[in-house]
């Protein structure tokens, strides 16, 4: 019988509960409000009692790797450093931050992003081997622009080497753990994906990758607590022969727990960057939006092609409709086979479901995971912690509105105004103070 707000032990990091912001793009970029920004958007969950906090994904490279406009590089030891003033005020309150490493390979901006392209006509994606036929059809058709640059067996371990030595910077700067982002397209999930890894070295098997990372985390960082995403591609397209099945995620689990990882987040997603990593309704309001269709355009690289995009989009929501804890079964799965914390994300937003999942009062005979968390909730409610360990439900209506305009390099926010209203109303209510 587990509570939301039992505390646990991550890699011997104590959590005052069992409650977790999930990575989720903070916009932050490196700038000269960066940190100030980081600071705006992550404290305020401390501050709601959550108790351990993901910062989204943060790339590893100086150059490339974006999946998405103004995500925060983390390569500059001297910038990492001036990150001290988010961890202090994450510990301030109580609670515990990690930073997810992630480098977006072929997902990267470079591929899809036609502004992007047009400002970086040069750069290139890193490739775990050639790219599936399915996206060099796309390249050819113009959709994508694919300019890959395959991996040799040296520049694997140099890539390794280069999540190790961010590691080691986020822990001089104060973070608590290391995450790493292994799925969503990543080009950890690309290695670890009989998809799009063919090569023929002992990176063959993508899981080898995993273990240099580990160990280079382990030089540069020592003994912190070091969690993983781990994927299994069920949601790809039929179309997709080869692709990570449930079962192979749970034995890639298995294979991390026994290489020294310290917690595991299974999740069922695409081989593509698709809605199977955001279920919910189409967001039509995002969409329609008058203030963004000339960026749209420049994104995808003309009015036409951002409607193909829009419609495509429409098709996929009625597919990947949102199903609270899509991810439990897998969970479950993995749960039972390893021994460290299982963490559990996607679609939650009652505190029945957190409770349920954690097995919480015996809801469910056998707990899918050892934590819980939630991500674009947060966007609505940055104090949403209060709430949901006070017994409440997340206003989150999961209409993707805060998704889209991400593309442009928006924020993320709440952009359905019955949630702005209501979050509105709760906070002059006192809704999100938190009892002495």
């Amino acid at each position: 019988m587990t509570t939301l707000d039992a505390p646990l032990d991550i890699g011997g990091v104590e959590v005052p509960n069992r409650l977790y912001r999930a990575p989720v793009l903070e916009c932050a970029g490196n700038g000269e409000g960066a940190v100030e920004t980081l600071i705006d958007e992550l404290e305020p969950t401390a501050a709601s009692g959550v108790g351990l906090i993901f910062q989204g994904a943060s790339v590893v490279s100086e150059r490339g790797g974006c999946a998405a406009p103004n995500m925060t590089r983390v390569h500059d030891p001297t910038f990492v450093s001036r990150l001290s003033r988010l961890t202090g005020a994450i510990h301030d309150h109580g609670g515990r931050i990690f930073v997810q490493l992630a480098h977006g390979g072929l997902r990267s901006m470079a591929t899809w992003h036609a502004e992007y392209r047009r400002r970086h006509p040069d750069q290139r994606q890193l490739a775990v081997s050639r790219p599936p036929w399915q996206l060099r059809a796309l390249d050819r058709a113009g959709l994508v622009s694919l300019q890959p640059d395959v991996l040799s067996t040296e520049e694997v371990w140099g890539l390794a080497e280069q999540f190790g030595r961010c590691a080691g910077y986020a822990v001089d700067a104060g973070y608590d753990g290391i995450h790493l982002s292994a799925a969503n397209m990543s080009l950890i999930q690309q290695f670890l994906s009989p998809f799009y890894n063919r090569r023929d070295d002992e990176f063959g098997d993508g899981v080898r990758f995993l273990e240099a990372v580990h160990d280079a985390v382990r030089d540069h960082a020592g003994d912190v607590p070091l969690v993983t995403k781990v994927p299994a591609e069920t949601a790809a397209p039929s179309f997709v022969r080869r692709h990570l099945t449930r079962e192979e995620g749970v034995a890639i689990a298995e294979r991390a727990a026994e290489i020294g990882y310290d917690g595991l987040v299974p999740v069922e997603v695409s081989t593509f960057w698709d809605m199977s990593i955001v279920r919910g309704a189409f967001p039509e309001r995002a969409w329609a939006a008058d203030d963004l269709q000339d960026d749209y355009a420049a994104v995808f690289g003309s009015r036409v092609r951002a409607r193909a995009v829009e419609a495509l989009n429409r098709l996929q929501a009625r597919r990947f409709d949102r199903d609270p804890g899509w991810n439990a079964a897998f969970c479950r799965a993995v749960r039972e086979r390893v021994d460290v914390p299982v963490l559990l994300e996607g679609g939650l937003r009652t505190r029945d479901d957190c409770d349920r999942y954690l097995g919480a009062a015996g809801a469910e005979a056998t707990p899918a995971a050892d934590m819980v968390g939630m991500a674009r909730p947060f966007y609505a409610e940055p104090r949403l912690g209060t709430r949901l360990l006070a017994g409440e439900d997340a206003l989150c209506a999961s209409c993707n509105n805060c998704t889209v305009p991400q593309v442009t390099g928006e924020p993320g926010r709440c952009r359905t105004p019955s949630v702005v209203r209501e979050q509105a109303r709760l906070r002059r209510d006192g809704a999100y103070d938190r009892p002495d």
